[in-house]
């Protein structure tokens, strides 16, 4: 029997194979994972040669250091003619390439990127799916076109069974650029020293499939045979070229860090000695968001602002109740900032990007926590195309769309802005020059109005202030200590939010010491919120400043309301102080059917407070519908007077 063919060859070599026109793809995510000595040498040979020409690049987040690397490198006039990527921002030569409508280009969403890949390989022709309607990936709003130099449609909307879907086409690949640690002269590749495995496999398939060549860069040659079978990621069958980095700068973990094995998962890193992050705007944020994250639940952070949450996890000791988890693959651990993100240091698992965004899409997110930068009346959201520059969405439409409940976390302006804390109350030492909440956004990256169809949670969060997504559009809830409405948040907006009811954030935000978060997040002090009035016989429920966020909230006061009711014995009657309380969309219906009958069941007579005009028509019209007598009043005297008489 013959032996397999030596598939060791020169990166030269590999490079020759690519022909003028190709359809390329390439695997790496932000700084990690970049097969750098390969986009190099493509560079080089252009350079040289002149070619190849004319070659479609694919690529799901962007793989590059934002300064010329990675895919920076195919910039050059010739080198490509269309780009179909779902992050322009990691290659900003190539974006202004197509900005100046020198080169084609789409936009689309990562994760319908990542799962085309397996569309290829199974030789579909595309991909049916609800991620990004009412954006500008939808045809009615652009069709993910980046200029107008882009004719072709490949993205189409259809109404199947009364519902709208889009049709994603799939484009066949001829070659794909993948990396790994080791590699045998058969081609079988492992990543035991990689920080995530992205869509490799999925990559190879489609190339290979489509009758293309798979070049992968890898940092070692082993004897063939010597990978255990589960340990290779990617089967020689697949593979048709493998080249060795020939420094160690080219097979970076990424572009910050040589190699890291915490990241990698060879080893177990201590967490406790993290450091601590300064009580700073990105701290605050950070800290706000972190009281919306759901104990047992499942978790996604997008870049910049929102990885503070994982941070504040650590600090506050919420890392064992909560799976954060990154659309790169990573689930669990405490994920990593930088150069880094992406990755996680201590993960429980590293799975593939395209099955991350299946578990995404079909509704595994409990919580995401995404940066904004500019968002408009009705909540609409851009973070893709701004200030004239063409960044790119990522994952988030997908991420956002389809995620239980959604954070927007981000600076109230940008530009400059300087903060200071002071005696536990914020003070705006310099502000930013560009305003965020604006009159009209560039695009639509994140449409409030199709959210607020779906009855998606949403809230956006900033270090002065808080707002919430309604059906009336952007309403003003927290107001940090220190901070003045007119002139430090309204002043700076390009239109006026729903301003009713709002109450201070959390003052141990503003605090230089630990938040006590976890019992906030498990929901420890509850009880403290039920007082008995044994003369009277009268229960009083302060649910000020509470928020239902999540099922457990439902559970966890239904059953402390029944020990109480238990103890307080039949006839009690009950005053509720809801001023400021919150119940988030999608559980309104769960709210009234459990905790608002659980209420009227157990007590003779009840009166309801609110300052809030607005909450006390919605409270009536919700109690009406079942038939209950409303009994809602503006302050607590009211209530009590109600209840007890003059």
């Amino acid at each position: 029997m013959s032996r397999i063919r030596n598939k060791i060859t020169t990166v030269e070599q590999a490079m020759a194979l690519i022909r003028d026109g190709d359809v390329v793809t390439t695997t790496g995510f932000v700084q990690s994972c970049i097969p750098e000595m390969l986009h190099a040498a493509l560079e080089k040979r252009f350079l040289d040669e002149g070619a190849p020409r004319d070659l479609t690049l694919i690529m799901c987040a962007g793989a590059g250091d934002s300064k010329g690397l990675g895919t920076g490198r195919l910039y050059h006039d010739g080198l490509l003619r269309r780009v179909i990527a779902g992050n322009f921002g990691r290659m900003p030569k190539v974006a202004q390439a197509a900005q100046e409508e020198k080169i084609c280009g789409y936009n689309l969403p990562q994760g319908v990127i990542s799962q085309l890949y397996r569309a290829c390989a199974a030789g579909q022709p595309g991909l049916f799916s609800k991620v990004g309607l009412h954006t500008f990936v939808d045809p009615r709003h652009g069709g993910a076109k980046v200029n107008k130099r882009t004719q072709e449609d490949i993205v189409k909307r259809h109404e199947i069974d009364g519902e709208e879907w889009l049709f994603y086409k799939a484009t066949k690949i001829d070659v794909a650029f993948i990396r790994g640690t080791s590699a045998d002269p058969a081609g079988n590749v492992s990543m035991e020293k990689e920080a995530l495995t992205l869509d490799c496999l999925a990559q190879a398939m489609a190339a290979h499939n489509n009758g293309g060549i798979v070049i992968a860069q890898v940092e070692r040659i082993v004897e063939e045979g010597s990978i255990k079978p589960k340990e290779v990621k990617i089967p020689g069958i697949l593979v048709d070229c493998v080249v060795v980095a020939d420094t160690p700068e080219m097979h970076r973990m990424n572009y910050g860090v040589l190699h890291d094995p915490g990241l990698s998962g060879q080893i177990r890193v201590p967490v406790e000695g993290m450091p601590k992050m300064p009580l700073d705007a990105r701290k605050i944020i950070a800290r706000r968001a972190a009281f919306e994250l759901p104990p047992n639940g499942a978790v996604n952070l997008g870049v910049g602002a929102p990885d503070g949450v994982a941070a504040i996890a650590n600090e506050e000791k919420v890392t064992p109740y909560i799976t954060l988890t990154t659309e790169a693959g990573a689930v669990g651990g405490v994920l990593a900032g930088g150069s880094s993100f992406g990755s996680s240091r201590n993960a429980d698992a590293i799975i593939d990007q395209n099955q991350m965004f299946d578990f995404y899409d079909g509704g595994g997110l409990d919580l995401t926590c995404l940066g904004m930068a500019q968002c408009d009346r009705e909540g609409n959201v851009n973070s893709s195309h701004f200030g004239g520059r063409l960044n790119g969405s990522g994952g988030f439409i997908n991420i956002s769309q389809n995620s239980r409940a959604v954070v927007f976390a981000g600076t109230f302006t940008a530009g400059g802005l300087q903060i200071a804390v002071e005696d536990g109350k914020l003070r705006i030492v310099q502000e930013g020059r560009n305003k965020k909440f604006v009159r009209s956004i560039d695009q639509i990256t994140f449409s409030g109005t199709y959210a607020c169809s779906r009855a998606q949670p949403v809230i956006y969060v900033t270090e002065r202030c808080v707002f919430q997504l309604t059906a009336r559009g952007l309403e003003l809830i927290e107001v940090a200590p220190g901070i003045d409405i007119e002139r430090d948040i309204t002043s700076l907006m390009g239109f006026k939010p729903i301003i009713e009811n709002v109450i201070p954030m959390d003052p141990r935000i503003f605090r230089d010491e630990p938040m006590g978060l976890l019992d906030d997040l498990l929901n420890v002090n509850l009880p403290k919120r039920v007082t008995y009035d044994a003369g009277r016989h009268t229960l009083f429920l302060n649910l000020e400043g509470w928020s239902v966020k999540k099922r457990q909230d439902i559970e966890d006061l239904a059953r402390v309301l029944e020990e109480t009711f238990a103890k307080s014995g039949k006839g009690v009657s009950l005053v509720v102080n809801k001023n400021g309380f919150r119940v988030a969309e999608d559980l309104q219906d769960e709210y009234s059917a459990t905790v608002e009958a659980l209420l009227e069941a157990g007590s003779e007579s009840i009166a309801h407070y609110t300052t809030s005009a607005f909450m006390r028509l919605k409270m009536q019209d919700t109690l009406s519908t079942r038939s209950v007598q409303p009994h809602i009043f503006e302050s607590s005297e009211e209530a009590q007077q109600a209840i007890w008489g003059s």
